[in-house]
């Protein structure tokens, strides 16, 4: 049997078509491929020029928009590096920077470091070689050098939530503080008075060690009003539940027959605790009460629903993003760091009543 016999312009499927092979198919130069590709035909023959279309079309070929990006000398991509994409408030500030990114003509390519800290240079290398723009960082802040050494490639970075020690860039994030005192201040308003801190290790990371000195300071200053609040901390990691169980039956003996709470430093964070409740067979609210940084959808859901600091996570990203394409649009400014206020939402997680 004879073999059929292929087309010039017959390839393997799975192959992409180049320009080189429009060249070939077309009896033309590259040279001349571009030049119609650039809308330049009139500097070629009808001839050439049908030959050049009939080859485009016989291959299917496209140009990679990568190619033709970096020959214009930009690529229209902004790096987005989180700590934690696991994490509801990593996942918040996604969705509002793409909004402000895909609006202003950019795409965001996302790397998830997974709490390792020690890929904070990787993922800096990473989306460099993609020749993207700039950087919004929100890492564990470990890792000055990766930041630092794209910043001095000439590429602007904006940190979120979490800072770089010696790293001047635009800041973006919550009021720590502020969110703090308006959770704390809330517990004893409604009538708890001994109050645990519970977060994920501290030390390293800005926005924990923020939140944690904040509650401190809380607590001491508070130390002079009529109701004066007791306080501790307490770092608890996801495999050390026994330590958090002991952590929650502690506050409740210190507080005797007071009320005992907790607030939490983040989603992550209030998880454990009500699993902790759980398994300790306690109710949220009358035996516990909670309060937590990040309101997340779930959150209503949660026993008598959980009480919340609801971060302006949609709005931290979008003006994350708004921040870097000012900065690619050439603004000069001094480092500016932008703080939002958080609002408190209070459901039965933190209501003194009757045990139902």
């Amino acid at each position: 049997m004879t073999p059929s016999k292929k087309t010039p312009a017959s390839r393997t499927p799975t192959a992409r078509a180049t320009i080189a092979d429009v060249a070939r198919v077309a009896g033309v130069s590259k040279a001349t491929v571009s030049r119609f590709m650039n809308h330049r035909e009139k500097l070629l023959t009808p001839d050439i020029a049908t030959r050049v279309e009939v080859a485009i079309a016989a291959l299917g070929y496209s140009p990679s928009p990568m190619a033709q990006a970096l020959k214009r000398g930009r690529s229209r991509l902004i790096g987005l590096v989180v700590a934690d994409v696991t994490n509801p408030f990593s996942v918040a500030v996604l969705r509002g920077a793409e909004k402000a990114c895909q609006q202003a003509g950019y795409l965001l390519m996302l790397f998830n470091l997974g709490n390792d800290s020690g890929r904070e240079s990787e993922a800096i290398a990473a989306l460099s070689a993609y020749q993207v723009e700039g950087f919004i960082l929100n890492t564990l802040g470990h890792d000055t050098g990766a930041a630092t050494h794209a910043a001095s490639r000439g590429k602007p970075v904006v940190l979120v939530d979490r800072r770089h020690p010696e790293m001047q860039a635009d800041f973006v994030s919550l009021d720590n503080a502020g969110a703090v005192r308006l959770a704390a201040s809330h517990l004893l308003q409604v009538g708890y008075r001994e109050l645990l801190f519970v977060s994920e290790p501290v030390q390293g990371v800005s926005s924990r060690e923020e939140r944690e000195a904040a509650f401190r300071s809380f607590i001491s200053t508070s130390a002079a009003t009529a109701h004066r609040p007791h306080g501790n901390s307490f770092e608890c990691t996801a495999d050390d539940e026994h330590g958090l169980d002991q952590a929650l039956k502690k506050l409740r003996q210190r507080a005797a027959k007071g009320l005992p709470a907790v607030l939490s430093s983040n989603a992550v964070v209030t998880l454990r605790v009500v699993a902790a409740m759980a398994r300790l067979g306690w109710q949220l609210g009358p035996d516990v009460g909670l309060v937590g940084i990040d309101d997340t959808e779930w959150a209503p859901y949660v026993g008598p629903g959980l009480s919340a600091i609801a971060q302006p996570t949609d709005e931290l990203g979008r003006i994350a993003a708004l921040c870097l394409i000012e900065r690619l649009k050439g603004l000069d400014l001094p480092p500016r760091q932008i703080l939002l206020s958080g609002r408190l939402v209070a459901r039965g997680s933190s209501a003194v009543g009757p045990k139902t």
